[in-house]
């Protein structure tokens, strides 16, 4: 949110350094991310200062310019050739000096410089409206006043104040800051506190308010009072429709709103200054004299301001003439035909309180965050809503002349009150960790406007106001009372106490810690993505699926099934930044809904997933580029099982209509990874470019199966190992991991290990349907040095279990 500090010194009489005032905004919870210093003019008119013309000479050598002699109180006088036709001796000009930048209204600023004009030296430059910024006029050069000082700075004569922009980051929780008045009243607090501020916020007075006739009268309907608590609205008649004055555009200017019309400056004044949501309709422009706030039936179509065709939702609270046709989307934007136009000259100003949830689902699913519908999610204070709307019709009196042309329309079924709580003394000191003076509290309180209304030796019973809507607990009213008091001023305990805990067993911590440090020590790098998902990636027809009751946003709709289309988003985004070359992993939940006994059940299953695409070597002086391959991914998930102390399980080859390719690895009935190649048909989709592969350990087996997994010790071998190759032809559907796996069981404690290290394929010479696996087969007996006659022996058993269960023959 962006503050003016200027328009803060409107209601709070401060003078100290803005950076102070930034670190005390900060202090009090009210974070400053920035502040930025503002000009009304660009430039500041710095080095601009006003001189007398002493003579005004016809150039010799130009008909259209005139040499002239400037004083500019510096003792010196000035020759500067000036080309305007209103110069004359004795005019009070403002002159710019060699050395000064200047920012015109159009075109890039530049600089004055020494220099001659056909022959004649010119020592600077009288200046018009349009070359100095001020204005668009460019017949003549500006002439001052006859009274002007000779030598004072042009940015005191047009009384330039520097302004500075903060920026701050508010928390949703701070519906008592959304305006300067807010902010100021939470400095003051802090100021008197702290610095011995003795002043007070001063709040426009709206005293002057009072009906002039009746001749407007506009009656309003409310259908849903949930959505819409509090709705009021006045009529004003007969204003005119024209620029803001100077100082109103220079507030909006300073917080970065652009200055429009004086009826919608005075709204986005009046919502900047107090927090509360303005709307100002055409009041000629609604239909049948009637205001009806409802909801409309569902893919009603609206017109929007920026005359975008939108179709609502049935949950989307509307402002609506007397025939039901939408005027604006309450509390976010409104309609191109019920605004403010050149031609208005009566309005309808409405001011309400709406539905903070409601108007943020609005909002969210029309993608309109609008200054307006940001303060309504955070909670406008419903008691506030009449204040403002006076505040805003008396100024518009003012600035756009007129009359209020009717009472106030104020519909409120049920008023907010204010919330009582009990803070005890006790619980105060204990949250904080120090106790506070009792005093020091109850000025905090004050400071704060929160009411004492009750007093015990242990406690204070205090009445919040509606302004701060998230103060509802005893809680909240000791981060009140903290955050004025200061979160630097609690002392840091100098002591630490702990207690050792002994823990038997596996811990989850642990074991993610070690998988992410592993993964993390060969180049990947860990996201998190959202639980909260696009049902639009999925078929229609997809089972299981957990549905949001209420979605704040339409591309958000169902809990995440799996974790793929999450990694693949991360990789599209990085993907637009030029970060081609990824090793991504993630730990998180998936979620799914299944029926049991007629009923249905919600599980929650722990996934690790981990993503490869790119290349995985970067091209260099000693190695070419290489691609990512399924290989790079099978070695990655091998060597973390292996990490784990996981070597034993069943492999199978595996399709699906999200992997192109890829392999399952069990242990029993249990899964514990899938991994392959991504469909290029899901890639594409979400508009990923190029191969990428995905493994998604289920996370919940991997810890089961290491539960009863069991690492042991052994010796370094005493005897030579002794290794066989065989050359298998097999039909093409065969695996290795078959032949692993026969091998292992066959060759049982001896066979120590299992390689594929060539394939080969060519129909002419080993036939169709058919492909030669090269296997080596390592054999080694920690007990004795194993002889050619028994490794003979196993070869040939293997041989026989190759023939009969893969059909396999050797070449």
């Amino acid at each position: 949110m962006k503050v003016s500090y200027n328009w803060i010194k409107d209601y709070l009489d401060i003078d100290m350094p803005v950076e102070k005032v930034g670190e005390i905004l900060t202090d009090t919870g009210l974070e400053v991310e920035g502040i930025e210093k503002i000009q009304s003019i660009e430039g500041g008119l710095e080095g601009l200062v006003v001189g007398l013309v002493k003579t005004a000479e016809k150039h010799p050598n130009a008909d259209k310019l005139k040499v002239t002699t400037v004083d500019v109180g510096n003792g010196e006088d000035l020759h500067i050739v000036c080309g305007a036709p209103n110069v004359t001796a004795g005019q009070k000009v403002i002159v710019a000096t060699v050395g000064t930048t200047l920012y015109p209204t159009n075109g890039e600023p530049f600089a004055i410089k020494k220099g001659k004009i056909r022959g004649e030296v010119s020592m600077g430059m009288i200046c018009a409206e349009d070359e100095i910024g001020i204005g668009t006029d460019h017949d003549g050069i500006v002439v001052l006043a006859e009274d002007t000082p000779i030598g004072k700075a042009v940015k005191e004569v047009y009384k330039m104040e520097d302004d500075y922009m903060i920026e701050i980051g508010l928390t949703p929780n701070r519906s008592d800051a959304i305006g300067h008045v807010g902010v100021a009243k939470d400095l003051a607090a802090a100021l008197t506190i702290h610095h011995s501020f003795t002043g007070s916020v001063q709040t426009p007075d709206v005293s002057a308010f009072a009906v002039d006739n009746h001749d407007l009268e506009i009656p309003v309907t409310v259908e849903d009072t949930e959505a819409c608590p509090r709705y009021a609205g006045v009529s004003i008649k007969g204003v005119t429709i024209k620029e803001s004055p100077e100082w109103l555009q220079n507030r909006l200017k300073a917080i970065g709103v652009r200055p429009i019309s004086n009826i919608v400056d005075i709204t986005n004044f009046v919502l900047h200054e107090l927090g509360q949501p303005l709307h100002a309709f055409d009041a000629d422009e609604i239909k049948g004299g009637k205001v009806v706030v409802k909801t409309l039936p569902q893919d009603s179509v609206f017109v929007s301001l920026d005359e975008q065709e939108r179709k609502l939702n049935e949950e989307d609270l509307m402002i609506c003439n007397a025939d039901s046709e939408g005027m604006c989307i309450a509390g976010v934007f409104g309609g191109i035909h019920s605004g403010v136009t050149d031609k208005t000259t009566n309005i309808f100003l409405e001011s309400a309180c709406f539905h903070p949830i409601r108007t943020r689902r609005t909002a969210t699913r029309h993608n309109l965050r609008t200054d307006a519908a940001q303060r309504f999610e955070k909670g406008v204070d419903p008691n506030n809503t009449v204040y403002a709307l006076k505040r805003a019709a008396l100024l518009i009196k003012e600035l756009a002349g007129g009359e209020i042309a009717s009472e106030i329309v104020d519909i409120y079924p049920e008023k907010v009150k204010r919330a009582e709580i009990v803070l005890t003394y006790r619980n105060l000191n204990r949250l904080v960790g120090m106790e506070i003076p009792r005093p020091t509290v109850k000025q905090i309180l004050a400071a704060l406007e929160i009411e004492v209304v009750g007093e015990t030796d242990e406690a204070l019973t205090v009445k919040v106001g509606t302004n701060r809507a998230d103060v509802l607990r005893e809680a909240d009213v000791i981060e009140e009372v903290l955050r004025i008091y200061g979160f630097n001023n609690v002392p840091i305990p100098t002591t630490l106490n702990y207690s050792l805990i002994f823990s038997e067993g596996i811990r989850p911590d642990e074991i993610r810690n070690l998988v992410s440090d592993y993964l993390a020590s060969v180049g990947f790098n860990e996201m998190m993505g959202t639980s909260i998902t696009d049902s639009d990636y999925y078929d229609s027809e997809e089972k299981g699926l957990v549905r949001l009751m209420n979605s704040l946003n339409a591309n958000l709709d169902v809990m995440r099934k799996n974790m793929l289309f999450s990694g693949l988003e991360a990789i599209h985004n990085n993907q637009n930044y030029q970060n081609e070359n990824l090793r991504l992993f993630e730990f998180g939940k998936t979620y799914c809904t299944y029926s049991r006994d007629d009923q249905n059940h919600y599980l929650e299953g722990d996934h690790l997933t981990v993503f490869i695409t790119g290349e995985t070597i970067e091209e260099n002086w000693r190695t070419a580029k290489a691609k990512s391959s399924f290989f790079d991914l099978k070695g990655l998930v091998n060597n973390l099982l292996a990490r784990l102390g996981i070597t034993r399980f069943q492999t199978q080859y595996i399709e699906s209509d999200s992997m192109a390719y890829g392999l399952q690895y069990k242990q029993g009935k249990r899964d514990l990874v899938d991994f392959g190649l991504v469909s290029p048909k899901i890639a594409k989709k979400l508009g990923v470019k190029g191969e990428v592969f995905y493994a998604d350990f289920n996370w919940n087996n991997v810890f089961e199966a290491l539960k009863s997994s069991k690492l042991y010790v052994k010796d370094i071998p005493k005897y030579p190992s002794s290794r066989r190759d065989l050359a298998l032809l097999l039909d093409k559907d065969v695996q290795f991991g078959q032949i692993e796996q026969i091998a292992l069981k066959t060759g049982k404690n001896v066979l120590s290990s299992v390689g594929l290290f060539d394939i080969y394929e060519d129909e002419a010479k080993i036939g169709k349907g058919k492909k030669s696996y090269a296997v080596s087969f390592v054999f080694q007996d920690e007990r004795k040095t194993m002889t050619d006659k028994e490794i003979d022996k196993i070869m040939q058993k293997l041989i026989q279990q190759y023939e009969r269960q893969l059909g396999a023959s050797l070449r």
